[in-house]
C-alpha cells in the first residue's frame, strides 16, 4: 500500500541571482509516516535545499523548479513555487515547519521561552489559552527545560536554546516538519529525548525531512537517506542500504569518518611553563550558580578538553576566562597578562560573532586594519579549511553555518593568540570536514604556542586532543547537594 505523499520537489534548484547554480535540480518525495534524511558534508547545499522548500530562502538567491504541498484530506495540492510569499506563510506552522540550525535567528529576544512556546500552541494550533498553557508546560518538561521556562534566548545555553526552538517549531502540530541539524550542541541525554521527540513526527502521520551530518541522527530518523556534496545528490536509497554499503567514494568516506573511528594518536609532550591558574571557582548566571570549587592549572600550549550536559556551566567558563563573566567566587591569576585581543573566544553560534549584512571580507579587513594583523595569512587558511575565497564576498546569512564557523576559526587565528577558547566549533561541521578542521586548529596552535580549550559533548573527539579533560557535572552536582 502507497502511503499519502505530503510534499514532493520537482526539479528544484538554487540559484544566485547572477544565475550561479548553488543547488542542481533535485526531486524528492516526502509520505506520510515516512522520514528521509540528508546527509552531507558543510557547504553541500542541504540547508538551502530546505530553505527552498519552506520559501525562506536568504536575499540573493532564487529557486527554481516545483514544490508540491498536499495540504488537506482532499488531496488537493499546492505548488508553493507558485504563490507568492504571503500565501505560502499561511502554511508555515499548520502543515510545513521548520526548525532552523541556527536558533539564536530563530527565538525572538525579547520574549522568554514559555510564552514563545505557548504562542505557537494559541495561535498556530488554534489551542485555548488554558489547554496551550497546560501543552507548553508538558514540552517544555519533555525536554528538560522546566527550571527555566522564564528564561529568555540570550540567558540559554547553546544546547538549551536548541531544545526551546525546538519546542517551538514542534508544537503547531504541522505534519511536515524539517530539522535542519536538530541535535547539535545537545549532551547525549538531551540528543536521545530530541530524537524520540521527532520519531513522533511520522508516528503521528507526519514525515520528517532531517539535515544532519551526525551518522547516528540519520540512523535513528531514516526511512532513506539521500547524500549531497557540492550541491549535487550523490545517491539516494533505503537507510540501511546507504549507511552499510554505501554507493559513492563520498558517502564511504562521511560514513567511515565519524570521531569514534579516529585513529588514537601520541599527545605532544607540553612544556611545564604555566599560563594560568584557576582556584576556588564559583561562576553565577543570575540568581543560578553554576558550579563551585573549581581548581586547575593550564600549561603553555596545553590542550584541555570540558565536559558536561548542557547548561552545567562550560560556556560561562569561557567567558571568565576571557575576562567576560566575573567569578562570583575565587579567580583566574595569569602568570603573565596577556593583551585583550590574544585571549579569545570561538562562539557555539557564530551568526553572533558577525554582523549580518556586511560582506564576510570587509569584516576581516577591519580587524586587520584595526590591529595590524598579517594579511597574508589569508589564502594559506582558506585553503587549509577547505573555504572557497569567493566566500568572503557574501554576508554572515548568506553562507552555511559550518562555512561561518571555520570563518571565525580563521579571523581568531590571525591574531597569534595566547588563549583561545573553542565552543563546540565543528559541532556544524561533517566528521570529515570536522577531523580536517580540528587538525588545523590544534596545528596553529602549537605553532604559536596557544593554549586551546575545548567544549565538546563528543567524547572521542575530546579525547582524541585533549592533555587534560575536566567535566564540570561534579561541580554542578556538589554545588546543587548543598
Amino acid at each position: 500500500m502507497t502511503n499519502k505523499i505530503l510534499i514532493k520537489t520537482n526539479d528544484l534548484a538554487v540559484l544566485t541571482t547572477d544565475n550561479h547554480c548553488l543547488v542542481e535540480p533535485i526531486s524528492l518525495t516526502l509520505e506520510q509516516g515516512k522520514n528521509l534524511t540528508i546527509l552531507g558534508e558543510t557547504g553541500s547545499g542541504k540547508s538551502l535545499l530546505a530553505q527552498a522548500i519552506m520559501g525562506a530562502l536568504p536575499n540573493g538567491l532564487v529557486a527554481r523548479g516545483d514544490v508540491w504541498l498536499n495540504h488537506n484530506d482532499k488531496n488537493d495540492s499546492d505548488n508553493l513555487e507558485k504563490l507568492s510569499e504571503k500565501q505560502r506563510q499561511t502554511h508555515w506552522g499548520n502543515y510545513l515547519a521548520m526548525l532552523p540550525q541556527e536558533p539564536t535567528l530563530s527565538l525572538d529576544p525579547t520574549m522568554n521561552i514559555f510564552w514563545q512556546t505557548w504562542e505557537s500552541l494559541f495561535f498556530v494550533a488554534k489551542k485555548d489559552k488554558t489547554t496551550a498553557k497546560t501543552a507548553t508546560k508538558s514540552a517544555l518538561e519533555t525536554l528538560g527545560l522546566t527550571k527555566f521556562t522564564d528564561y529568555y534566548p540570550h540567558e540559554l545555553s547553546g544546547g538549551m536554546a536548541q531544545r526551546a526552538s525546538i519546542a517551538v517549531a514542534t508544537t503547531g502540530d504541522a505534519s511536515i516538519v524539517i530539522a535542519d541539524e536538530p541535535t547539535k550542541g545537545l549532551d547525549e541525554k538531551n540528543k536521545q529525548i530530541v530524537i524520540a521527540l521527532l520519531q513522533q513526527i511520522a508516528k503521528n502521520g507526519g514525515t520528517l525531512l532531517t539535515i544532519t551530518h551526525d551518522i547516528d541522527v540519520a540512523v535513528a530518523l531514516s526511512d532513506d537517506i539521500m547524500v549531497m556534496k557540492n550541491g549535487q545528490l550523490l545517491e539516494h536509497g533505503h537507510a540501511q542500504t546507504v549507511i552499510n554499503a554505501p554507493k559513492s567514494d563520498y558517502a564511504k568516506q562521511l560514513i567511515a569518518s565519524a570521531p569514534s573511528n579516529w585513529q588514537t594518536k601520541e599527545k605532544e609532550q607540553l612544556s611545564d611553563e604555566i599560563l594560568l591558574n584557576v582556584q576556588d571557582l564559583t561562576l553565577t548566571r543570575g540568581t543560578r550558580t553554576l558550579f563551585a570549587g573549581l581548581n586547575f592549572s593550564l600549561k603553555k600550549g596545553e590542550i584541555l578538553g570540558l565536559v558536561g550536559d548542557s547548561g552545567i556551566g562550560k560556556s560561562s567558563l569561557g567567558d571568565a576566562l576571557c575576562g567576560l563573566l566575573k567569578p562570583k567566587h575565587g579567580q583566574i591569576i595569569w602568570q603573565n597578562q596577556p593583551k585583550r585581543q590574544q585571549v579569545l573566544k570561538l562562539y557555539q553560534d557564530p551568526p553572533s560573532a558577525f554582523a549580518s549584512h556586511v560582506p564576510l571580507q570587509t569584516l576581516l579587513d577591519d580587524v586587520i586594519d584595526k590591529h595590524g594583523l598579517d594579511r597574508s595569512r589569508i589564502p594559506y587558511l582558506l585553503q587549509a579549511l577547505k573555504l572557497n575565497e569567493n566566500l568572503l564576498k557574501r554576508s554572515a546569512q548568506n553562507v552555511s553555518g559550518g562555512e561561518l564557523q571555520r570563518i571565525a576559526i580563521l579571523r581568531a587565528l590571525l591574531f597569534n593568540p595566547v588563549l583561545l577558547f573553542a565552543d563546540e566549533v565543528t559541532n556544524r561541521l561533517d566528521p570529515i570536514t570536522q577531523k580536517e578542521t580540528m587538525d588545523l586548529l590544534v596545528e596553529q596552535c602549537k605553532l604559536c604556542n596557544c593554549t586551546l580549550v575545548m567544549v565538546s559533548h563528543d567524547s572521542h573527539l575530546i579525547n582524541h586532543y585533549a592533555h587534560q579533560v575536566i567535566d564540570l557535572t561534579a561541580y554542578y552536582v556538589a554545588i546543587n547537594k548543598k
